[in-house]
C-alpha cells in the first residue's frame, strides 16, 4: 500500500515511521518553508516532495492537485492522510478528485467547521453552548438579546484557539463583525460557558472506538494561547463518573460524525452552572501540543503509530490494539525565555519525557497514582513558571 501524507506543519514523524515499519510505501508532501526550518528524519519516507507555501504555510489547492497528479503518474496512491488540522480539507479534496477512500469534503466539514460540528452535535442530542451563525443581522441581534454575555467570537475553520475573541457587549460584537468585513460568514458567535475543559483522545476502527483516554486541561487552552503561562493537562481518574460521562459523550459524537477510522481529539466543558458536559469541538487527527506523548506515557499507546496501522488494516477484523496500561500521566508545555532551556536539575524520576524545541520547555510525568501525578504537576508548573516561562504571551501555534 502507498500512503501519501500531507504535512504543512512539522509533526507526525511516528506515523510515518510506523507506516514504513508496517511495509507501506510512504510519500510525504510538506511545505517548502519547512525544508530549512525543520529536519525531517531521512528514514521516515520513501520520497519527500515540497510545496511552495504562503506566509501562513498554506498551499494553493489547484497547484497541489496538479503536483499530486504529476507524481500519481508513477505512484499508485492508496491512502491520503493529513497529519495536521489545516491539511484535512485539502486531503478531503484530493481524495474526492482521485477517488481514494477516506473522509470526503462533506464529512470533513464536521471535523473542521465549528458551525457544522455544533449543528450536527446538537442534532445528535449532545449539549452545546448556545451559538449563532453570523449570516443574518436579525438573527445575530436576537441571539444577543436572548443569550447573556460575554460571548466568544470564533472563526469557523481555524485550529485550537487561533482567532478566537471574547466579547462582552453587543457593541463589541458588532465591532468584531465589521472588522472582518466580507469574511463574517466564516465566523460564529457562541455563549461563554465557565467550566472545566476536558479532552478525549481516541482511535477508531470500522466506525467504533477501539481506544479512548480522557484528560483535564489546567487553564483552558484559549487562556494560555492568548495570555501566556504554562499549558497543562492530565489524565482523569480511571473508572470514575467523570471519565464515564466524557466517554459516553464522545462515543455519541463520533458515531454521529461517522468517523470510520483513524485518530480523533475532542474537547468538552463541564459547566460550573449545571455540572453538565457540553461539546466544544472535535478533530479527525492526533491532538497537538504533545498530548500524544502524555497519552503514550499513561497507556503505552502511541496514537500516531496506531493511526498508521489503522490506515493499513482498515477495520476491526484485522486490527489488534496493543496491550493498554492504566497509569496516570500529565503534560506541561510553556514558551521559554531561554533558547534551549535545561531541566536536567529537575531530579524527579517520574519525568519520562522532556521537550527539545527552541524557546520551549515541556515535560511529561508518569505515575501509577493520580494523586502523585497531580502533586508533581502542580509543583513543576510552579517551578517552570518561575524559572523558564517567557513573559510574552503565546501566539499563533506555540502550543501545537
Amino acid at each position: 500500500m502507498t500512503i501519501l501524507c500531507l504535512a504543512s506543519y512539522f509533526k507526525g514523524v511516528d506515523f510515518l515511521r510506523a507506516a514504513k515499519r508496517e511495509g507501506a510505501r510512504v510519500l510525504l508532501l510538506t511545505s517548502l518553508s519547512l525544508k530549512a526550518k525543520e529536519d525531517w528524519p531521512a528514514d521516515i519516507a520513501d520520497e519527500i516532495f515540497y510545496m511552495p507555501d504562503d506566509k501562513e504555510g498554506m498551499w494553493n489547492p489547484e497547484h497541489t492537485r496538479n503536483a499530486v497528479s504529476y507524481f500519481a503518474r508513477t505512484e499508485k496512491i492508496d491512502r491520503i492522510v493529513p497529519l495536521d488540522d489545516f491539511d484535512l480539507e485539502l486531503a478531503a479534496s484530493l481524495r474526492e478528485h482521485f477517488r481514494i477512500p477516506g473522509l470526503g469534503e462533506s464529512a470533513t466539514r464536521y471535523f473542521r467547521d465549528k458551525l457544522a460540528m455544533r449543528k450536527r452535535a446538537q442534532e445528535a442530542g449532545l449539549r452545546v453552548p448556545a451559538f449563532s451563525p453570523l449570516f443574518h443581522d436579525a438573527d445575530v441581534n436576537a441571539f444577543l438579546q436572548n443569550v447573556p454575555g460575554p460571548w466568544m467570537f470564533k472563526p469557523r475553520s481555524m485550529a485550537g484557539a487561533i482567532g478566537i475573541k471574547k466579547v462582552h457587549t453587543p457593541e463589541e460584537v458588532w465591532e468584531a463583525i465589521h472588522a472582518v468585513g466580507d469574511l463574517r460568514s466564516h465566523y460564529l458567535l457562541e455563549a461563554f460557558v465557565p467550566g472545566d475543559v476536558f479532552h478525549v483522545d481516541t482511535l477508531n476502527a470500522s466506525g467504533k472506538v477501539v481506544f479512548e483516554i480522557a484528560s483535564a486541561y489546567g487553564r483552558p487552552p484559549m487562556e494560555v494561547a492568548h495570555g501566556g503561562g504554562v499549558f497543562t493537562t492530565r489524565v482523569v481518574p480511571h473508572g470514575g463518573d467523570l471519565e464515564h460521562s466524557l466517554f459516553q459523550a464522545n462515543r455519541a459524537l463520533l458515531s454521529a460524525f461517522e468517523l470510520e477510522r483513524g485518530a480523533s481529539h475532542s474537547e468538552f466543558i463541564k459547566a460550573h452552572a449545571d455540572q453538565e458536559i457540553y461539546f466544544l469541538e472535535t478533530s479527525a487527527r492526533v491532538g497537538g501540543a504533545n498530548i500524544a506523548d502524555m497519552v503514550s506515557a499513561a497507556s503505552g499507546i502511541n496514537l500516531w503509530a496506531e493511526w498508521a496501522r489503522l490506515e493499513l488494516t482498515g477495520d476491526t477484523a484485522t486490527y489488534e490494539l496493543p496491550p493498554v496500561s492504566n497509569n496516570y500521566a500529565a503534560l506541561l508545555v510553556s514558551l521559554a525565555k531561554d533558547p534551549w532551556p535545561d531541566t536536567s536539575h529537575f531530579g524527579i524520576p517520574e519525568i519520562v519525557w522532556r521537550m527539545s524545541k527552541l524557546h520551549h520547555v515541556g515535560l511529561v510525568i508518569q505515575s501509577p497514582s493520580y494523586e502523585r501525578t497531580s502533586e508533581l504537576l502542580q509543583t513543576l508548573t510552579h517551578r517552570v513558571l518561575n524559572e523558564f516561562t517567557a513573559t510574552l504571551p503565546a501566539r499563533g501555534r506555540a502550543l501545537d
